[in-house]
């Protein structure tokens, strides 16, 4: 028995910032990693098995590949658990997320990095700094209930983001008609969601 394949969606991206141990604030982790050097990385490949299912999926959902480059605790980590989602519903209606978080280990500890892009329409046109900005906090434990034990802002700059669109690519497709399909559906879905995120009433 064969199970069916459907057709999905793969892309890299690569966020980088200021970061900083002891800290439990992104802006003050920020602050503290820029003025001492120390940025996190965060390297991901994301694979949506079914790009269709993700759509319908109400938290957008799909695991993830990431690697981390911290220099105070090492470079090109790898992580387990790694998740992503794409426009997952907040508390407030008005508001939904980027989430992506992995865990990983570190000197026999477990450790869980926690990040969000906020999206939600604020005074001004905000939507630019919305979907390139990661709010992140690092854990000690294997999930985000454990206490912060770091904290900074990661971001996609333009040169990043303009890597990350040829990575864009249509999987287990049946040809080149149901790739272009998949590219342009998971496009209208992407963006459907920011316009319904930024429309003004």
């Amino acid at each position: 028995m064969t199970t069916e394949t459907k057709p999905g969606m793969s892309f890299r991206e690569t966020m980088t910032g200021g970061f900083s141990l002891g800290e439990t604030d992104p802006h003050a982790g920020e602050k503290k990693g820029d003025a001492a050097g120390t940025k996190l990385s965060l390297h991901c490949d994301i694979d949506i098995q079914d790009v269709y299912r993700f759509i319908e999926d109400p938290q957008h959902s799909t695991p993830m590949i990431a690697r981390i480059d911290f220099a105070p605790m090492g470079m090109n980590i790898p992580t387990t658990n790694a998740i992503f989602n794409l426009f997952r519903p907040g508390e407030d209606p008005k508001t939904k997320y980027f989430v992506y978080e992995a865990a990983f280990e570190h000197n026999g500890e477990s450790y869980y990095l926690a990040g969000k892009k906020f999206v939600h329409d604020d005074p001004g046109f905000d939507m630019w700094a919305d979907i390139t900005t990661n709010f992140s906090l690092l854990h000690k434990g294997k999930d985000a209930t454990g206490p912060v034990v770091g904290a900074g802002i990661i971001y996609i700059k333009r040169r990043q983001l303009i890597d990350l669109i040829p990575t864009f690519r249509a999987t287990n497709t049946s040809g080149p008609a149901q790739s272009l399909k998949v590219l342009a559906d998971s496009g209208r879905f992407t963006l459907g969601e920011i316009l319904g995120s930024y429309k003004k009433t």
